[in-house]
């Protein structure tokens, strides 16, 4: 028997069902007025690259649009709710939707510290995005398989914090090297923040630090911190006292000064929201019981979000990330292992893999003691998975 073809009128049932349901998700949103620790308009500063491209933007939108130019601004993301942005300008603080022109052309993904021409109609409490402005940073991670795309996690960020929690046995570097590599290939600095330290051992904590300096080196930002009180926390801090490791959330804030924008990162339950409410001086983000079957926190950030910290600058509180692939972020690896890389180009082979070819530059370093084998396994582990990444990619995927 064939299928009953639908009623008349099923559609548009079910677009006002759609269009319901939309309503209901705007509703159910946070009331903007109720958020706390939203940054001001004076703490978040476009580029010269971006004001320019405001102003041209601008000039047009209002001759295309037939409108006066005083109701263009100049706006600042600050946070995503389900998809559903919230801006701040100089003058004020809004929700926004997105032009046709935008949804059309599919340029509406907009990310936390994007800077937009937003338009602002008077006596409108709500306001339109017409244009993303270029991006100076784009924090990016791999989302999907061999057709797969970029989905930026935060815009104009200028410091990746990396959070990784401790225990009792050694951590592993393989996340926070990813991490750095992601990080660096987008134009922003690197700085690890290893949390609840009191849960390490002194020997373990020695070893994590050491794992940590060796491999991303000893320039990069070092930070440790716990939440509890206690003899074991007082000895976390005189541990990390004795291993010249900066110590607590004033430690961390001085990561990220006035004037900058940092993104937190970290797997769910590193202890991220516990970070910043002590940077905040108040509990202001959820923070979840442990598991005792993984000794692991549960998941609790759901919006992606800035925050301003007192006395320092602006960070951006990003869900827990299960997974960060790594697909074309061999300039970030060439950034965070700059001689592992000098060398692979005086390989013999230009395809080598730096495991058994003769004539290899990188195995030579490592054997003349030149680098550590943890740094070592690192670069070999991070430039395979890029290499089979690559091989699997459909072709017509450009990155």
């Amino acid at each position: 028997m064939g299928k009953r073809a639908p009623k008349k009128g099923s559609q548009k049932g079910s677009r006002k069902r759609s269009v319901s349901s939309a309503g209901r998700s705007q509703q159910a949103l946070p009331a903007l007025s109720s958020l706390a620790d939203l940054p001001r308009f004076s703490e978040l500063t476009p580029s010269d690259r971006q004001r320019s491209a405001f102003g041209e933007a601008a000039t047009q939108a209002a001759q295309s649009l037939g409108c006066s130019v005083d109701e263009m601004a100049l706006g600042c993301v600050v946070r995503l709710d389900r998809g559903f942005p919230a801006v701040v300008t100089a003058d004020a603080l809004f929700r926004a939707e997105f032009s046709a022109h935008l949804t059309k052309g599919g340029d509406s993904r907009v990310a936390v510290g994007d800077w937009v021409l937003a338009r602002v109609p008077a006596g409108h409490d709500m306001g339109l995005i017409l244009q993303i402005l270029p991006r100076e940073s784009d924090i990016a991670r791999w989302r999907g398989g061999s057709r797969g795309e970029r989905q930026t996690l935060a815009a104009n960020v200028s410091v990746v914090l990396v959070v990784q929690q401790l225990g009792a046995a050694p951590i592993s570097c393989e996340r926070i090297a990813r991490s750095a590599v992601i990080a660096r290939d987008c134009g922003a600095r690197v700085a690890v923040v290893l949390t609840k330290a009191d849960r390490a051992p002194s020997a373990v904590l020695a070893e994590d630090v050491a794992a940590v300096r060796d491999v991303l080196g000893e320039e990069c930002g070092l930070v440790m911190t716990s939440s509890a009180d206690g003899v074991e926390a007082e000895r976390a801090e005189k541990d990390a006292g004795a291993l010249g490791v900066a110590w607590g959330p004033a430690a961390v804030r001085s990561l990220v000064p006035e004037g900058t924008v940092a993104i937190v990162l970290g797997e769910s339950g590193a202890g991220k929201s516990t970070l910043l409410n002590a940077l905040l001086g108040h509990d202001v983000l959820k923070t979840g019981a442990v598991r005792g079957s993984d000794d692991a926190g549960r998941h609790t950030t759901v919006a992606r979000r800035m925050v301003s910290v007192p006395g320092g600058g602006v960070i951006v509180d990003e869900p827990g990330l299960r997974s960060l692939p790594i697909v074309g972020h061999e300039r970030g690896l060439a950034a965070v292992f700059p001689e592992v890389a000098d060398a692979a180009r005086g390989c013999r082979f230009c395809d080598c893999t730096h495991t058994h070819e003769p004539g290899c530059q990188v195995r030579e370093l490592l054997s003349e003691g030149r680098i550590s084998q943890r740094r070592y396994d690192a670069y070999v582990a991070l430039a395979a998975e890029m290499r089979e990444s690559a091989r699997t990619l459909d072709p017509d995927i450009v990155l």
